[in-house]
């Protein structure tokens, strides 16, 4: 499973047509080392005409397996089952062999996870599905060991059991697969009636606060005891909750939630403390011990977090983790195309020697280690210390290693050390008699000399994939830290290379289409595969979310144009006009047979909730009423489900709130790079404010994008100021405007007090 194109498509021309690797070597997302002769493997083709024809005219089932680049058990089964040659024998003869990427190809994993989660009560990757010829599933499953395990069947009986059915009793499970699939259409169908309206937003807003509350565990903060996932989504809802019901008991303890999560999230294993960026999960319930893969979509929904945190409680601690994050993005994660690269593997091969690969050996330390590099004496300590003495005191090393063998469970890490902060550096400094000051800077300087002993390992693989989708939420994440930090420079240059990116490698503007990947080649180039796989929903609404975030850093009017371009192109491609909302794939593909509407915001926010706030933004930016009227739609064909467990749909609930809560029109009327223009959108974006626009008018705008669509704004002026104008901002409801305002100050009393008397729709 792992990623390694290298973007090419190796012509079917230079493949035997006999050889059983034909498959595997067309799919270009399963290429990891240099092919050998063998031919020894089960026949892998991409999902594809060419696999559906070769079920059809051979008359065989297919057999599905989707994984992902950094799935530690899809190694598993790969190694244990589809190098195996019996195995590989027994699929070649039997079966159609598919294999999906779920990162590439997300339509396809949705609807056949459906399917599996439906008929076993569970899913997870990777996942094996077995099809009829016309992609109807009838069996589904996860991970299979190679051959019977206890009361675990192995791939080999299910297989042969698959074979005797096929040919003994094959109508059965074709009935029974239209059964299912019948029943899936039915059960997954979200709609809204016409006049449908959305549920009310308070109502909603306060059932979510109240499910998260009951599952909130108060001591490491989180939402559940193990493991933990970061869950971003619920941490932006929280901040936002707390925006509106800042004066409630509820929404200071909302506000604490989010901000305990984030602290202890911070200080704990899930944070890389040498080499920056967070894992996926805590195994544990203290955030201690991680699941060491490091995914592109939790950094980028996390910096986010992260510099919300900051805004809202005007703490440095919080922004500093913010711009942690992205330096770990951009050192390690960054394509010089100005691309991002999807993941890191949680696997690699310990620094000791070995072959075999073990989680987190990349990111672990012995005590020993430890104490070998940071050997120097520390002057002016209470007693002989070393600078690893105060090292080891700080992050919870221990002789013996600090990972409890509950969560080692195949002993990967024994005797092995995942940094954590266990005390503050306050006590770490009255603890060692040495001052704060001093203790950061030891501190600082050990990190570095391990990052630095780092790099000799050897290293996890990188999942070197760059999807539209991810890419979108980092161009958000670079934007608003850039924007957050006063106008950081460096984060916002990055951001608009991210920009640059899209629209150069991921956009066919001949036929105004999303491409969904592109890939690192073995010259550093990108590369694209043949035919490119078209976009699915999220590559759009991502992107769009990430372009209106870069309009509000940059205020270069370029992307908020090009998010209107792409908004239109959405609407024609997944829009419901049935039902309302938007579907997750092309509903005219008929090789997906469950046209989806994705209702959960999960490890990533749903395109429809993300595609909720776009619209309302959108529309304050063009004047067009029809999309305040989509939001609407979108929201009410969700109705039920946002009644009923909101919890499943954070995301959404904030953009139900932004309808409720008029969105604020903060109209900055300057020079761009003026100095005054500047402080004034410097208080702007030090403030979180969820719910609002912000928009530079510059005197040589009269004709510009935005006064073309709101000729309201042709009424906004620089204030005189006794000379040549200074910048005057504008807050506007509905373009019913505050009295402008010159002075940064006042503008700050005005944005807070603004929170305070929150208009209602």
């Amino acid at each position: 499973w792992r990623q390694g194109v290298k973007g090419r498509h190796v012509p079917l021309t230079n493949t035997p047509t006999d050889c059983p690797m034909r498959g595997l070597l067309i799919y270009y997302n399963m290429l990891t080392t240099q092919l050998t002769d063998s031919c020894n493997l089960c026949c892998r083709y991409p999902w594809g005409q060419e696999a559906f024809d070769k079920a059809k005219n051979e008359d065989k089932p297919i057999f599905l397996s989707v994984g992902y680049s950094t799935c530690h058990w899809c190694h598993v089964m790969e190694r244990e089952s589809f190098e195996d040659e019996e195995i590989g024998k027994i699929l070649s003869d039997n079966f159609v062999c598919i294999k999906v990427d779920r990162e590439e190809r997300p339509d396809v994993d949705k609807v056949y996870m459906t399917f599996v989660q439906a008929t076993s009560g569970g899913g997870g990757w990777p996942m094996s599905v077995w099809l009829t010829p016309d992609l109807k599933p009838f069996i589904g499953g996860t991970y299979f060991p190679p051959r019977d395990h206890g009361r675990r069947p192995g791939l080999k009986t299910v297989l042969m059991r698959i074979i005797e059915q096929w040919q003994n009793n094959r109508p059965a499970l074709e009935s029974s697969g239209d059964r299912i699939l019948e029943a899936l259409k039915k059960g997954t169908a979200i709609s809204a009636n016409p006049g449908d309206s959305p549920p009310l937003a308070p109502d909603v807003a306060n059932r979510c606060f109240q499910q998260l509350a009951h599952s909130y565990e108060e001591e490491y903060g989180g939402f559940r005891d193990a493991p933990k996932f970061p869950s971003p989504v619920n941490l932006m809802f929280l901040m936002s909750y707390w925006c509106v019901n800042r004066s409630t008991s509820e929404g200071v303890e909302a506000l604490q939630m989010a901000l305990h999560t984030l602290r202890m999230m911070a200080l704990g294993g899930i944070r890389d403390h040498v080499a920056q960026g967070f894992h996926r999960y805590s195994t544990d319930s203290s955030w201690h011990v991680p699941h060491f893969e490091k995914m592109l979509y939790d950094q980028a929904q996390l910096a986010v977090a992260y510099i919300t945190a900051s805004q809202v409680s005007g703490e440095q601690f919080f922004a500093d983790v913010a711009k942690d994050i992205l330096l770990y993005v951009s050192r390690d994660l960054s394509d010089k195309s100005g691309g991002f690269y999807s993941a890191e593997d949680a696997d690699s091969v310990p620094a000791s020697g070995g072959s075999e690969k073990r989680e987190g050996a990349f990111c672990i330390w012995t005590a020993s280690e430890v104490r070998e590099l940071l050997s120097e004496a520390v002057e002016g300590a209470t007693g002989p210390a070393t600078k690893a003495d105060i090292f080891m005191h700080h992050y919870g090393v221990r002789e013996q290693g600090n990972v409890s063998p509950e969560q080692d469970p195949h002993g990967e890490l024994q005797g092995q050390n995942v940094l954590i902060v266990r005390y503050s550096v306050e006590l770490t400094a009255a603890h060692f008699g040495i001052s704060v000051e001093k203790v950061n800077e030891l501190l600082a300087s050990a990190r570095a000399q391990m990052a630095e002993v780092r790099k000799s390992r050897p290293r996890p693989h990188l999942d070197t994939k760059m999807l539209a989708s991810w890419n979108g939420l980092m161009l958000s994440a670079y934007a608003r830290v850039g924007a957050a930090l006063g106008g950081d420079k460096a984060l916002l240059e990055r951001a608009v290379q991210a920009g640059n990116f899209l629209k150069e490698h991921l956009w066919d503007a001949a036929t105004q289409t999303i491409l969904r990947s592109c890939y690192r080649g073995d010259q550093m180039e990108v590369q694209h595969i043949s035919p490119p796989i078209s976009g699915f929903l999220d590559d759009y609404t991502f992107i769009i979310g990430g372009l209106l975030d870069l309009y509000e850093a940059t205020l270069q009017i370029e992307w908020l144009q090009w998010a209107e371009e792409l908004q239109l192109r959405q609407d024609v491609l997944f829009w419901d006009e049935e039902g309302g909302g938007y579907f997750c794939s092309d509903p005219s593909d008929g090789t997906v047979l469950l046209q989806l509407k994705e209702d959960q915001d999960g490890a990533e926010p749903s395109a429809n909730s993300v595609s909720a706030s776009n619209l309302l933004r959108l529309s304050h930016y063009t004047g067009r009423q029809d999309w305040v009227h989509r939001s609407q739609q979108l929201l009410a064909a969700f109705s039920d489900r946002l009644t009923r467990v909101p919890i499943a749909l954070p995301e959404m609930v904030r953009a139900l709130m932004a309808h409720h809560y008029t969105l604020k029109q903060i109209v900055i009327c300057g020079q761009r790079d003026a100095p005054d223009t500047s402080s004034l959108l410097a208080v702007v974006n030090s403030l979180f404010l969820p719910h609002k626009v912000l928009m530079l008018l510059d005197s040589s705008d009269a004709d510009s994008f935005l006064c073309q669509r709101l000729p309201a704004l042709a009424s906004m002026f620089r204030s005189d100021g006794g000379g040549g104008g200074v910048a005057t901002a504008y807050v506007c409801s509905g373009f019913s405007c505050s009295l402008p305002v010159t002075d940064a100050l006042e503008l700050r009393r005005m944005l807070l007090d603004g929170m305070d008397e929150t208009d209602v729709q």
